[in-house]
């Protein structure tokens, strides 16, 4: 069913999506992926993309977290809890970028996550 997309094309399609999440700090790094969920019509694009608009603002909420926590405590959690949270952050976006690459034909969900789409 999924045969008529091209391939190269969705896996470039996926991994573009996951792998905006590098450039978190900028807000408009979701845009790239909303924008690719408007211009796709394939389905496992659309679906890799809102997976990545989801993860985004996972990272967001956690982060504001980190920094309430971070204030409250005089920055003793951002020592703490920052480093562990950035590992995550990139963790999980390489495995999804590598997900992506190596199946293309499936969308990768990302673990423990809240999704709003």
């Amino acid at each position: 069913m999924y045969d008529l997309y091209d391939k190269d094309k969705r896996r470039l399609l996926s991994a573009l999506s996951h792998g905006s999440i590098f450039f978190s700090t900028t807000l408009l790094s979701v845009g790239i992926p909303i924008a690719i969920l408007f211009v796709s019509e394939d389905p496992i694009v659309k679906e890799n993309a809102k997976e990545a608009i989801n993860f985004h603002f996972n990272v967001w909420f956690y982060g504001a977290i980190i920094a309430v926590l971070g204030f409250i405590t005089f920055g003793l959690a951002w020592f703490i809890l920052g480093p562990i949270g950035f590992i995550i952050h990139w963790g999980l976006t390489a495995w999804a970028i590598t997900h992506t690459l190596r199946a293309p034909d499936e969308p990768f969900r990302y673990p423990f996550i809240f999704r709003l789409l």
